[in-house]
């Protein structure tokens, strides 16, 4: 029997982290609660496995931002992050660091629930199997984006010198979907329901937030993108031939 996911929520204030924990253990999880960074790396350096963090972005100290950062640059657990009301610019800068999705203060725990799980379906899901095909063909198992390489199976961005490039699960759906549908112009929405990510609304800026994280590692230089082009009133369009 697979054991229940691992969920920290990250909360300066007492009552909104118990209730968060309260009812994140009510639907099956295990649940560790942290009331900053310090407590939050006691809980990452145990032997149970973190599988997504609820952060709060507004904490004294070390705020939220900060730890953020900490989390994608030294593990791929799902990160959602929340903000006061109003506070465009943190979950704009939240999203450019790598966290998976946002939740804005006061909101709703059955809301919050389902964005917990659709991330942890997109951080945790299995390898699609694929048949084989030429490497550098779009929907086969390696995808060119660029100078980088796409692998579908490992769910891995491989770089020209082999390593592993760092990718939230949001990117790599992305990614993912322009790999299916080369050269053809999609909209907000057709990216969000082919990232199986109909959570967000598809005028809300974080896909553009993404895909400008994306271009950053895919594309020579990202003001003036060749791979994944801006499609002015349109969308974007994933150009396998152009050079990164």
């Amino acid at each position: 029997m697979t054991a229940p996911q691992h969920i920290a929520v990250v909360d300066d204030e007492e009552q909104i982290r118990a209730a968060v924990g309260e009812y994140l253990q009510l639907h099956g999880f295990r649940v560790s609660l942290a009331d900053g960074g310090e407590s939050l790396r006691k809980v990452m350096a145990g032997s149970d496995p973190i599988d997504l963090v609820i952060l709060d972005l507004n904490m004294p100290g070390e705020d939220g931002l900060t730890i953020a950062r900490h989390l994608r640059e030294h593990s791929s657990v799902g990160i959602v992050i929340l903000t006061a009301a109003g506070q465009t610019v943190d979950r704009v800068v939240g999203l450019e660091i790598g966290a998976d999705d946002y939740m804005t203060k006061p909101f709703d725990l059955r809301e919050l629930l389902a964005r917990v799980k659709s991330v942890l379906r997109r951080v945790t899901a299995a390898p699609t199997p694929a048949p084989a095909a030429e490497p550098d063909k779009p929907g086969g198992t390696a995808v060119r984006f660029g100078r980088l390489t796409l692998d579908t199976e490992s769910h891995a961005l491989i770089g020209e010198d082999g390593k592993e490039v760092p990718l939230t699960s949001m990117e790599y759906d992305l990614l993912r979907a322009f790999a299916n549908a080369p050269n053809r112009v999609l909209d907000r929405d057709q990216l969000l329901d082919m990232a199986h990510n109909r959570n967000t609304d598809p005028f809300d800026r974080s896909i553009d937030v993404r895909i400008a994280r994306i271009r950053r590692k895919i594309e020579k230089d990202p003001s003036k993108p060749q791979v994944i082009k801006t499609i002015r009133g349109a969308g974007y369009i994933f150009l396998p031939d152009a050079e990164g």
